[in-house]
């Protein structure tokens, strides 16, 4: 059956870069896929994965989804009820919260418990930015990560304080340890850009065809 994956474009986030880093791993793995980057909602229902990319502030983010008629019903029909898998990506996962301490007080799509808060570092820029491995805590998810003693690419200020332990997949240390991967059921997202990872983040979007 030939997958197909959308890449939800809501006016804000990496959706050029990341297209090109699926169709890579579609090309080298041979696997039978079209790549989409779309505002309709009718790909989205349409679709077997779907990719939330995320930059800029969690409330222009927010606003961005909801100004797509149907758009936020049409992701919780695929993904909440019809358990499509799903990938977001920095403030693409950060839009999986309950709410965001960003700039005041804002709602998120509140699928995963927790909220986003920002990083507590000292004597360390703002926002962290570059190379950073992960440290995988759970590995009772469907998907592989594969990312031990690997270095991701990372820019934000901000993280996901989950509220639930078992949410929490992935940890990085920057100043202090922060939630970089989160998973529930087949809701994936992580802090780290895989279409600006170099190889071991085309073996993260693979492992995430995968499914």
């Amino acid at each position: 059956m030939t997958k197909k994956i959308t890449i939800v474009d809501y006016g804000l986030g990496n959706i050029v870069s990341a297209k090109q880093s699926f169709l890579k791993v579609v090309a080298e793995k041979n696997f039978e896929a079209e790549v989409v980057i779309s505002n309709n909602p009718r790909d989205i229902k349409e679709s077997s994965h779907i990719v939330l990319p995320g930059q800029g502030a969690f409330e222009s983010c927010m606003n961005g989804l909801k100004k797509i008629p149907g758009m936020i019903g049409a992701l919780e029909e695929s993904v909440i009820k019809n358990k499509k898998p799903f990938l977001g990506i920095c403030v693409g996962m950060q839009l999986l919260a309950e709410k965001s301490y960003e700039n005041g007080q804002h709602l998120g799509l509140g699928w995963i418990k927790g909220s986003i808060k920002k990083l507590e570092v000292k004597n360390l820029k703002l926002p962290h930015m570059g190379w950073n491995s992960v440290v995988i805590v759970n590995q009772q998810t469907d998907m592989k990560f594969n990312l031990e003693n690997e270095d991701l690419y990372f820019v934000h200020s901000y993280f996901f304080e989950c509220s639930k332990k078992e949410n929490v997949v992935g940890l990085t240390y920057y100043g202090s340890n922060f939630t970089s991967i989160v998973c529930k059921e087949n809701i994936y997202g992580v802090q780290f850009h895989p279409e600006k990872s170099s190889d071991q983040g085309l073996v993260l979007i693979k492992n995430f065809l995968d499914l």
